[in-house]
């Protein structure tokens, strides 16, 4: 058999604005149009991003790939605090999409990936489809550094102790007000700075939803009592109470989560007295707590932004949507957002994008945050220690004992069972991929430069004068039951088929129109 033929070009790099004027002046907050102040002169970016935590990292490296010129601003001079994250089946796959999964694993233990969803303790089933059916826990502060990393590789700047206190947008881009006074110029900016995001206050974007209701404390410290002991009363609390539990981190250290008695304030981190009062209330003991190293608390608040764009100005990540922890989807959810926000707007920067790209980030993202947050209130209901819910939690935990339910809920949790609505068309069209074996290694390792891919099992077609933005590979031996497959740059399948015009109308609605 002849070996898979495989094509790509270098994207095109056509010069970017760099010193433009800038409009406006000290004391910005936010508008749609420009003030019709002198204007001033500064260094133009194309895209400031607020925020390096795991989205705005992601999401730099993303546009850093088609040579976007990128500045992350973080308010915060320190790492990030820490805490063991979980990233799913769906984020480990983008990880492998882009060559970091090897670097990623070395810093993580991978788990299960069974019993997530409202801590329901079932094994997955054995032939989840991914090439890496598992969670991977690894610290935050690893992750957030590794994406960080990666994008200053890629030739991102990252500048610290850079909090955003105004914004002004007009025709030609956005002016960036700093905490300081100091002005910053680029064509967009994304708010990727959490649930508090100054730039989605600043915009005026509504973030309706629900208030936090309960609240949990969650913190490292020494514990004295006996491991026997403590395993044994979290073991008996934990029948009921799904929101406690003490996890040994070695050396007499420990994670504590307990539940509390009511809603602090956010601003204000926990005491060591307030854990052993709620340790006491729950457990009857404070099992001898001490030395603390870290204290926080976190609530339940549910939240969506009403549009994740307003001009020049996008959101993504916890800017965008807050829900509760359970089920760990929040850092994924965010980092995926990323890779979805990431080409387009840098094809809209390029100048190759259709016009309704990038609108179609808000159309795609934003029902599949709406869902997380939906699944997350049933969780929670599920955590309940009333009667009622933890009838319905038995009666779920009995239907999870069929394949369908237990694979449905895991896909929901993992994100690998989405699928963008692209119009009609067979059921693989709007999923992602999975990394399937080609004749010669496996699909992931040719998606490492964020470009499209024509995976063509015919050898017959081409992707012309789009060669410069999307690749091609003539594999026969490629394992799909359909004859060819157009991949976006974040592995959705954006066509299906065997015809050439049929094939250049579907590059043309995705990637723009042919190069000359």
């Amino acid at each position: 058999m002849d070996s898979p033929q495989f094509t790509t070009e270098p994207s095109s790099n056509d010069a970017a604005e760099r010193d433009i004027p800038v409009s406006g002046a000290p004391g910005l907050r936010s508008s749609a149009s420009g003030s019709g102040r002198a204007p001033l002169m500064c260094d133009m970016y194309d895209v400031i991003i607020a925020g390096c935590g795991p989205t705005g990292a992601m999401l730099a490296a993303e546009l850093r790939l088609h040579d976007v010129r990128v500045l992350v601003l973080e308010k915060e001079t320190g790492p990030a605090s820490f805490r063991i994250v979980g990233l799913h089946m769906r984020s480990i796959e983008l990880m492998a999409m882009r060559g970091l999964l090897d670097r990623v694993l070395e810093h993580g233990r991978k788990r299960p990936a069974g019993g997530i969803f409202a801590g329901i303790a079932k094994p997955a089933p054995k032939d989840l489809d991914s090439a890496h059916p598992y969670l991977l826990g690894i610290p935050h502060p690893v992750i957030v550094r590794l994406l960080e990393e990666h994008a200053v590789q890629l030739g991102a700047q990252v500048r610290r102790g850079g909090a955003v206190a105004g914004l002004e947008q007009d025709d030609g881009g956005v002016t960036v007000e700093l905490a300081g006074g100091e002005l910053l110029r680029s064509r967009y900016l994304v708010g990727c700075d959490g649930g508090r995001s100054a730039v989605r206050k600043l915009l005026g974007v509504g973030f309706p939803g629900e208030p936090s209701r309960n609240e949990t404390l969650m913190g490292e410290m020494e514990v004295g009592a006996p491991r026997e002991e403590i395993a044994a009363k979290v073991a008996e609390i934990g029948e009921t109470n799904k929101r406690f539990w003490l996890r040994p981190l070695g050396e007499g250290t420990y994670t504590v989560v307990v539940p509390a008695a009511g809603i602090g304030d956010r601003a204000e981190p926990p005491t060591l007295e307030d854990f052993r009062r709620e340790l006491r209330t729950i457990a009857g003991t404070d099992f001898g707590v001490h030395s603390p190293r870290r204290l926080s608390r976190f609530g339940d608040a549910t939240r969506l932004a009403e549009r994740y764009r307003a001009g020049r100005v996008l959101l993504a990540g916890d800017a965008a949507h807050i829900h509760p922890p359970t089920g760990g989807q929040g850092l994924n959810l965010g980092v995926q957002d990323a890779f979805n926000l990431g080409w387009k707007l840098a094809a809209h920067i390029r100048g190759w994008a259709p016009d309704t790209l990038l609108d179609t980030y808000q159309a795609e993202r934003r029902p599949v945050a709406a869902d997380v947050l939906d699944n997350t209130r049933a969780q929670m209901e599920l955590h309940s220690t009333e009667p009622g819910p933890q009838a319905v939690r038995r009666l779920l935990t009995e239907l999870m004992d069929f394949d369908e339910v237990n694979r449905f809920l895991i896909e929901k949790i993992a994100a690998t069972s989405i699928r963008y609505d692209f119009g009609e068309g067979p059921g693989l069209l709007g999923r992602r991929l999975p990394d399937i074996d080609l004749g010669h290694g496996r699909l992931y390792d040719l998606l490492h430069r964020g470009r499209g891919l024509l995976l063509d099992r015919t050898e017959r077609l081409t992707a012309g004068g789009w060669s410069d933005r999307v690749d091609h590979l003539a594999d026969p031996a490629a394992a799909l039951d359909v004859p060819c497959v157009l991949l976006r740059p974040d592995g959705h399948v954006a066509w299906i088929g065997d015809d050439q015009d049929d094939l250049d109308d579907h590059l043309s609605r995705w990637f723009g129109e042919p190069a000359n």
